[in-house]
C-alpha cells in the first residue's frame, strides 16, 4: 500500500466550495492585472527590453545609495542599480537602458567611477551582457508564441485523450489557424494576436463542448495570470528564465489536472455515483493524497533552490514556488469545477445513451 497522508474515506466538499474559489481566484487575478495596467505592462529584463547588464560583487557591504551616486557621475545613459541575491552576498546588478555603448567603455566607466567614489570598497565585475532592442522584441514574441502553442497542443491532447474527440480537436486547431491568419492579414501586433488566439481557443473549446480541454486550458491560463500578477506586484522582472519557469508551471499544473481528470473519467465509467457533481468530488478526494504528496515534495526541493540557490536562479525558483501552489489549487478548485459548470462530459452522455439503447 502506498504512502497516504489523507484517509481513504475522506469526503471534503470541494465542489461545494467552488464559488468561493472562483471569487478568490478572480480577486487575485484582477489585483495582478491592475498592477500590470498601472505599471504599463510587465517589467521586462534585458532579454526582452534590450540594454546592458553588469553584475558587480563587492568585498564588503556597500550602501545602495553610494553606488547610485557613483553611477550618476558616469557617462552611462539610464544606469539603474539594484541588490542581487541575498544582502550578505554584496552583489549588485547595474542596468543600462541603451545597448549601443561599447562593452569595454562600460567596464572602464564603472571601474573608474567605483575606484574614485568608493576607494575603500574592493569589487569585481563578474559579468556583462548586452542585448539589442530588436533581439529583445523578437525574443519576447517568441516567448509568447511558445506559451500559446504549449497551451494549444495541451488542449488538443486533452480532447483526444479524455473525450476521444480527435476530429473535434482537429476542427478547433483549423479554426484557430484561420483566426490567426485573419489577424495577421489585418496587421494585429504579436502580443494582441496571442491574446486573441487564446480567447479563440477557449471559445472553440466551449462551442465544440470539449469540456475536459476547456477545464484544463482555463486552469493553465489561471496559473499563468496569477504568477505574472504576483511578479508584477513584487516588482520582479521578466526574462527568459521566467518564461522557462512559466512553461514548467504549465506542465506541472497539467500533470495534476490530468491525474484528477483520469480519476473522474474512470469513476464515470464505473458509475461511482449517479450524480455528476458527486462523482467529481469523489474523484478529487481519491486523488488528494497523491496530489499533496507530489506537490509537497516538489515544493520542498524548489524551496531549497529559492533559499540556497543564489541570486542567479532566485526569481526562477520564486516563480516555481508560486506556480506549484497555484497549480495544485487550480487542479482542484478551477479545472474540475469548470468541467462541471459546462454540463456532463461527452463520456457520461455517451454512456447514458448506450444504456438507453441497450434497454
Amino acid at each position: 500500500m502506498g504512502l497516504q497522508i489523507i484517509k481513504p474515506d475522506t469526503n471534503i466538499n470541494f465542489i461545494g466550495s467552488r464559488k468561493v474559489a472562483y471569487i478568490v481566484s478572480l480577486a487575485v487575478i484582477l489585483i495582478g492585472l491592475c498592477s500590470l495596467i498601472i505599471k504599463g505592462g510587465p517589467s521586462y529584463g534585458i532579454d526582452f527590453a534590450g540594454g546592458i547588464i553588469v553584475q558587480v560583487k563587492f568585498d564588503k557591504h556597500t550602501e545602495l545609495d553610494g553606488l547610485k551616486n557613483a553611477l550618476e557621475k558616469t557617462n552611462l545613459p539610464g544606469a539603474v542599480v539594484q541588490q542581487f541575491g541575498l544582502e550578505s552576498d554584496n552583489e549588485y546588478l547595474i542596468r543600462i537602458s541603451q545597448s549601443d555603448v561599447p562593452s569595454n567603455m562600460v567596464r572602464q566607466e564603472i571601474a573608474d567611477s567605483f575606484k574614485t567614489n568608493l576607494p575603500d570598497s574592493g569589487f569585481e565585475l563578474q559579468r556583462l551582457e548586452m542585448v539589442g532592442p530588436k533581439v529583445g522584441a523578437d525574443l519576447r514574441s517568441k516567448a509568447l508564441e511558445a506559451m500559446f502553442y504549449a497551451v494549444l497542443l495541451i488542449a488538443i491532447y486533452i480532447s483526444g485523450r479524455f473525450e476521444q474527440r480527435w476530429f473535434a480537436a482537429a476542427i478547433m486547431a483549423a479554426g484557430l489557424a484561420a483566426g490567426i491568419y485573419v489577424l495577421k492579414l489585418i496587421g494585429v501586433p504579436m502580443e494582441w494576436m496571442i491574446l486573441a488566439a487564446m480567447v479563440i481557443t477557449l471559445g472553440l473549446c466551449w462551442y465544440l463542448k470539449l469540456n475536459f480541454a476547456l477545464g484544463a486550458v482555463v486552469a493553465l491560463v489561471h496559473d499563468v495570470l496569477i504568477t505574472v500578477g504576483i511578479f508584477s506586484l513584487l516588482n520582479k522582472e521578466f526574462d527568459l528564465t521566467i518564461i522557462a519557469a512559466l512553461l514548467t508551471i504549465i506542465g506541472y499544473s497539467l500533470n495534476d489536472t490530468i491525474i484528477v481528470f483520469d480519476r473522474i473519467r474512470e469513476n464515470i465509467r464505473i458509475k461511482v455515483s449517479k450524480s455528476f457533481p458527486k462523482a467529481i468530488n469523489i474523484s478529487i478526494n481519491q486523488t488528494l493524497s497523491r496530489t499533496l504528496l507530489t506537490s509537497g515534495t516538489t515544493l520542498l526541493v524548489v524551496l531549497c533552490l529559492y533559499l540556497l540557490g543564489g541570486g542567479v536562479i532566485h526569481d526562477f525558483a520564486l516563480a516555481l514556488l508560486i506556480g506549484i501552489i497555484v497549480g495544485t489549487y487550480s487542479s482542484i478548485f478551477v479545472a474540475s469545477p469548470i468541467l462541471l459548470g459546462f454540463g456532463p462530459s461527452p463520456v457520461e452522455e455517451s454512456e447514458d445513451a448506450g444504456e438507453k439503447q441497450h434497454a
